[in-house]
């Protein structure tokens, strides 16, 4: 569709079948026609164009349990990055975000990671085009233009929705939709580890590509067992709200490794590369001899491990049977454990700085006693918290973290049921 016919088609009331994806209908039909002019404005009027979105995510349960082989459950949340896009002849991707220049990859670069500079935008892309064409799928050259609601250090996963967008764009120009968007979700955590140079998980990249609730079992780290929840958290009457208490993420690279190397110090003590598998009483049981050799903080994070991993399985059920005293429960329960057993709620590198402290201490003070639940939102130690609100208290919870923590803290969320997809 041209971008003339398509701006017409959404001043004629095409937005309204994604009712379900985007709460205010006409403040997303201006953002995306502004998206269609920049596009236009960067590739020209004469192409045929066709839009796509991909949702960020929120970490619902299972902290740090993905790099230990364990289970976690993530949400596609109702913000998003939206791309125009539109094939070219070329054999090159032009990739263009607001704010930021153009990247410029030539498909026959791709093959070799090392052509590309490792933690930058064009490695992505390019791991996402081999990952591609290591499974035998079609590549081909795209102009695109995005503009993006999850922004960069909101803690919902900025990097692994830019990733599963280029292979969204890539998935419905030159393979007519076909992949599956668990694949590429995995495409995406391979562009990541290979050619970005970071050795993340999948739980992100499933979340962002899947949509709804999503269940993942890492016991097989190569084939995770992927479940998706039906549930509505909108019509239970409560809304996902994430604070960003802006703390400062410099120099926490350390407080983040040591989590997994705690770990699976433990994990090694039993002759095992990971904590999965190990039961509380075997990690009780040989406690004199770990204190010893791993230190008392890591027999703490590996019975959260331990812990966690079950009650994600929980909170899954729980959301499923529509239990959602449950299921809140255990969200409590995952928040409590973090703090007090994975330590990952504030750095003692600068104890003086403990917004994440803070934010659960004041949420704590509105929430308890009102059917809320609440916890440390992702890898931790800085950064956001999330909260599950019922609508009544929305308002007046969002006021406060704002007066404390800043305006636009305070994120109120929901659950998007849909992942990757081609809209127009």
């Amino acid at each position: 569709m041209k971008p003339t016919e398509l701006i017409k088609f959404l001043n004629d009331g095409a937005l309204e079948k994604y009712s379900s994806l985007y709460a205010d209908i006409n403040a997303t039909k201006e953002r995306f026609i502004q998206a269609i002019n920049a596009f236009v404005s960067t590739y020209g009027q004469d192409r045929d164009i066709s839009i796509f979105s991909v949702p960020g995510r929120s970490e619902i349960i299972g902290n740090h349990t993905d790099h230990n082989c364990g289970e976690v459950m993530a949400g596609a949340i109702n913000r998003d990055i939206i791309a125009v896009a539109a094939k070219n002849d070329d054999g090159v991707i032009r990739f263009r975000s607001e704010g930021y220049s153009e990247d410029r990859i030539k498909l026959c670069d791709v093959p070799c990671p090392d052509n590309f500079k490792k933690f930058t935008s064009r490695a992505l892309v390019a791991g996402m085009a081999q990952a591609f064409s290591n499974a035998g799928h079609n590549i081909g050259g795209y102009d695109a233009y995005s503009c993006t609601e999850v922004l960069k250090g909101s803690g919902l996963s900025s990097s692994a929705a830019f990733e599963v967008m280029v292979g969204n764009i890539l998935n419905h120009l030159y393979n007519d939709g076909a992949i599956d968007n668990q694949e590429i979700a995995k495409y995406a955590q391979y562009s990541e580890n290979v050619y970005f140079g970071k050795p993340c998980g999948l739980m992100d990249q499933m979340a962002c590509a899947v949509g709804g609730f999503v269940y993942i079992d890492f016991e097989n780290n190569s084939s995770p067992v992927v479940e998706s929840v039906d549930f509505s958290l909108s019509n239970a009457g409560y809304s996902l709200c994430i604070v960003n208490t802006g703390g400062n993420h410099a120099n926490l690279n350390a407080d983040y490794a040591s989590v997994p190397s705690e770990m699976k110090a433990v994990a090694h003590s039993f002759g095992k590369d990971v904590i999965r598998g190990l039961t509380e009483a075997d990690i009780i049981t040989k406690a004199p001899e770990l204190r010893e050799k791993v230190g008392d903080r890591a027999i703490l994070r590996a019975l959260h491990f331990v812990r966690e991993n079950a009650r994600v399985e929980v909170a899954r059920d729980a959301l499923k049977s529509g239990e959602l005293d449950k299921f809140f429960a255990t969200i409590l329960a995952s928040g409590r454990s973090s703090f007090e057993y994975l330590q990952n709620v504030y750095t003692t590198i600068n104890v003086r700085e403990q917004g994440l402290s803070l934010a659960l201490a004041i949420t704590d003070g509105y929430l308890s006693g009102k059917g809320c639940a609440f916890r440390v939102h992702g890898g931790g130690f800085a950064g956001t918290i999330q909260a599950f609100v019922k609508n009544e208290y929305l308002d007046g919870y969002v006021a406060l973290m704002n007066s404390v923590f800043g305006e636009g803290a305070a994120m109120p969320l929901n659950i998007r049921p849909v992942g990757a997809a081609k809209l127009f």
